[in-house]
């Protein structure tokens, strides 16, 4: 039987991923406190409105980033990471000290992190749509199974992880309805991936060719489905889910 199995949330953009038990959801809203935050690098302007991926810190730039983890408490946001000491900020006002501690972890060649900035009511995920994100633990396996090694849920960046489905099925609901306990999620599209599942998120090291695996088990490289919410309430663990 399908259930939720998985919440996680990342409350700066590919920086740092925390578990949940539940949480609230409301319609046409990200997962609360999802990419709330986000890291401009280079000259990037601050516009106040959604921008694109490539404006930012991430792990597709900077596989190390997919090593942070991250805990909130009220205002405070914790990370931490392998090769650097924790840091608790108020993203608020310590977007600077953020940036300093990124700093060793982000590539010398690349466009380095600059601004720390708070993102519209929309989020700041790949969509330009306020977007919660659902994954299937079963096509997890079947992707860890076709490289040969466990891949780590958190490589995928997902809010909702479902269990109890056949391989990839998820990729089928796009246009469909899928309720979890009484909160129900419309699909609007599927997730194309980049480098950024490659990195370890225990190391932040690339360890596996995800992409390459997608495209010679599956023919693509789609792996979870962009959701908005229709109809809100509280998702919690064990949930039961179904495709309406």
């Amino acid at each position: 039987m399908e259930r939720l199995a998985q919440i996680w949330r990342h409350p700066i953009k590919g920086i740092g991923a925390e578990p949940l038990k539940d949480v609230a959801l409301t319609p046409n809203r990200p997962l609360p406190g999802d990419r709330a935050w986000a890291v401009l690098t280079g000259d990037t302007p601050d516009t106040g409105e959604w921008q694109p991926c490539r404006n930012f810190a991430r792990g597709c730039y900077a596989p190390a980033l997919m090593a942070v983890r991250a805990q909130s408490a009220g205002d405070i946001i914790t990370l931490s990471h392998p090769n650097r000491p924790p840091l608790s900020i108020n993203p608020r006002t310590d977007g600077a000290k953020l940036v300093s501690w990124l700093g060793p972890l982000y590539p010398a060649e690349r466009p380095a992190p600059r601004q720390l900035i708070a993102a519209p009511e929309i989020g700041m995920a790949d969509a330009d749509f306020a977007s919660v994100a659902i994954l299937s633990l079963t096509s997890l396996q079947a992707l860890s199974e076709k490289l040969g090694k466990t891949l780590d849920p958190r490589r995928f960046r997902g809010n909702l992880w479902l269990d109890g489905l056949a391989p990839f099925e998820e990729l089928a609901w796009v246009g469909k309805t899928v309720r979890i306990g009484d909160v129900e999620l419309k699909v609007e599209e599927r997730i194309k991936r980049c480098r950024a599942t490659e990195a370890n998120p225990e190391t932040g090291e690339r360890d596996a060719d995800t992409l390459k695996a997608l495209r010679d088990g599956w023919g693509h490289t789609d792996f979870g489905l962009k959701a908005t919410v229709t109809i809100g309430g509280t998702v919690r663990l064990n949930d039961m889910a179904k495709v309406l």
